[in-house]
Parts: structure tokens; sequence; C-alpha cells
């Protein structure tokens, strides 16, 4: 029985792939997120997704198994935004993309590290938030500290509130893990999730 095994200590995609219902483990790829000089997002989210996936399969000694990684990065303004981290970072940050339109970028990678092939894609999800005063920006951390989240909102939860639309071709990958497309990537290595 092949293993699959999630690249990543995220609670958001491990929910996220819970939605499969399939019997998955979790490891923690322990890579450094760090862009390359030049790299666009586009290219960044991908490499560390195939970067996760790969840091994992080298633990397994030819185990049979899919590894899945994925990463992902908001970019307003071409500047990427990254995770907070605290109160001060999450108020600039929101003040920023107040008005503005967020694209989130994620890379998702599927190993299979028996025959090392690699199903690498990057799927993007885009956030348009409000115009947002100080108090609603500090009533949002106050009631919702989103500081380990790209762009300082969580969109399953009250930062839905931030935002005047939200469109793409998956809302999942706005989460951090595209199910669309990997279910299409399970289905090409026979697994099939129906």
């Amino acid at each position: 029985m092949t293993r699959i095994i999630l690249a990543s200590s995220s609670p958001f995609r491990k929910a996220l792939l819970h939605r499969l219902q399939l019997e998955f483990d979790t490891a923690n790829p322990d890579v450094d997120e760090s862009s390359h000089n030049n790299e666009s997002p586009s290219q960044l989210v991908t490499r560390l997704a195939k970067l996760k996936a790969s840091a994992i399969g080298k633990t397994l000694n030819n185990t049979d198994a899919l590894i899945i990684g994925s990463d992902q990065v908001a970019v307003c303004d071409n500047k990427i935004l990254g995770k907070p981290g605290n109160l001060k970072n999450a108020t600039q940050q929101l003040k920023a993309i107040s008005g503005k339109t967020v694209t989130f970028h994620t890379g998702l990678c599927l190993l299979n590290t028996i025959s090392k092939e690699y199903q690498c894609d990057e799927i993007k999800f885009f956030v348009e938030f409000r115009i947002l005063s100080d108090v609603m920006i500090a009533n949002y951390l106050k009631k919702e500290p989103a500081f380990n989240c790209a762009g300082s909102f969580k969109s399953e939860a009250l930062g839905i509130a931030l935002t005047r639309r939200m469109f793409g071709d998956d809302a999942t990958a706005l989460i951090g893990l595209p199910l669309i497309r990997l279910t299409q990537m399970l289905e090409h290595e026979k697994v099939n999730v129906l």
C-alpha cells in the first residue's frame, strides 16, 4: 500500500487534506524557505513545494510513498508579503493591502518515491480587499491575530470580512493546498479519491 505523506506542519493544510478522506501521515520538512535572487513568486513557490517533498523523500529510503509538498506566498504591488509574525507587522501589511488586490501563489508538488516522478504546478488565487480603516484593522487583529498567515488574514475565518471579492479556479489554493489539482495528481498516480 502506497503511503501518502503531507510534507507540512501546517494545521490548515492538514485540515484541507482531510477533506479528501484519504489516510495520510504528516512530516515537517526542514528546508530553507528564503527566495533566490531574481526568483519570481511562481518560481519560488514551485521550487519550495518540490524541495519540501524531496526533503521528506530523502528520509524514506525508497519506501513506496506519495509525498505532497506545498508552499504559498502573497503578492501585492510586486512585493511578496510574508507571514507577519507580530501585531506591528500585521497592521502594516493590512494597511498596505487596503483597497488592493492580492495574488496568492500556491505551489504544489507530488513526488512518487519509487518512480522519482515529480508533478508540480502553481495555482493562483486573487483577493480584492475592502478599504480598511485603522479601527477595522485593529478590531480584526484583536479578534483574529493572523500572524502566521501570508497577508495577515485567514479567509476561512473572520478575515472574510476584510474582502470585497475573491476569485480563482480553486478556493482551497487560497488556504494553502489546492485540492482540485491535487486530486488530479493523485489520480495520475492511480489513487482515486472517489
